[in-house]
C-alpha cells in the first residue's frame, strides 16, 4: 500500500516538534533562587501624606479625562466635517 512513508514522515515531524517545545520551556526567565535577595523597607505613610497623594491622583485623573474628551470631540468634529464634505 502507498502512503506509509508520508505518514511516517508526519509522525517524525510531530515528535521532533514536541521535543523542541519541551527544550524551550526549560529556559524560563523566572528560574533560579531568591534566597539572597534583600527586601527593601519602605517608610509608613501618614494620614496627611495619603490625603495629599489621593488629591494629587484625583487632579491628575481629571486632567487626563479632560484631555481624552477634548481629543475625542476634536476627532468627532473632523470626522463629521469630512463626511459632510463627501
Amino acid at each position: 500500500m502507498g502512503g506509509e512513508g508520508s505518514m511516517l514522515a508526519a509522525i517524525n515531524s510531530l515528535k521532533n516538534n514536541r521535543s523542541l517545545l519541551s527544550k524551550r520551556k526549560e529556559k524560563s526567565a523566572l528560574g533560579g533562587s531568591y534566597s539572597n535577595v534583600k527586601l527593601a523597607k519602605f517608610p509608613k505613610a501618614t494620614a496627611e501624606q495619603l490625603k495629599e497623594i489621593r488629591n494629587r491622583t484625583i487632579k491628575e485623573n481629571r486632567k487626563t479625562r479632560i484631555k481624552t474628551m477634548l481629543c475625542f470631540i476634536l476627532f468627532l468634529i473632523l470626522i463629521s466635517t469630512f463626511l459632510y464634505l463627501i
